[in-house]
């Protein structure tokens, strides 16, 4: 296990969690920003790249489970995002739809925000979201951050804009200030 929070676990990806994967990460709901859901390949391949991940990096993205009925909802997570020749920490994120709305992805980000800044020491944080995805962004704003830059990327021969939302560690100085 990587994090806990009152209702949530956030552990590391294993070996063979492709079906699980595929009940977010294959919905054409939940994976609207990409254009649709993933394929069986596209799955696979994202499983890898975050196995990848931990290995060089100690983070990547991290299965979520309800600690209820340890149930799989989601994932969210750390990975590296290169943006005009900078690389940035990211918190990336996916929630199985039925699970929307109920506060588990406000409570997974906050968690691996606190995770990035005490235990990585990284100085901020950014995510990247494309422009038509609201609840995202939401969740980013109730998260602290604010848009810095909007960037176009490509992504299966579409131009996609995006924004990039960021926050910075505060010091301690800075808390007392406000």
């Amino acid at each position: 296990m990587i994090l806990e929070t009152k209702r949530l676990r956030l552990r590391n990806w294993r070996v063979g969690e492709e079906a699980v994967l595929k009940t977010f990460l294959g919905s054409d709901e939940v994976m609207y920003a990409y254009e649709g859901g993933f394929d069986d390949l596209k799955i696979a391949n994202w499983l890898s790249w975050n196995l990848k991940l931990y290995q060089e990096k100690g983070y990547g993205l991290w299965a979520i489970e309800r600690k209820s009925d340890g149930k799989i909802i989601g994932e969210c997570g750390l990975t590296d995002q290169t943006i005009d020749g900078k690389t940035y920490v990211e918190i990336g994120y996916h929630l199985i739809a039925s699970e929307w709305h109920k506060g588990y992805m406000m409570e997974a980000t906050q968690a691996v925000k606190n995770y990035a800044f005490e235990i990585l020491r990284v100085a901020e944080v950014v995510s990247i979201i494309r422009d038509t995805n609201l609840a995202s962004m939401n969740v980013a704003i109730r998260n602290g951050m604010t848009v810095t830059q909007r960037i176009v990327k490509q992504y299966s021969g579409i131009e996609m804009p995006h924004y990039i939302f960021k926050v910075k560690k505060r010091t301690a100085c800075q808390k007392t200030e406000d």
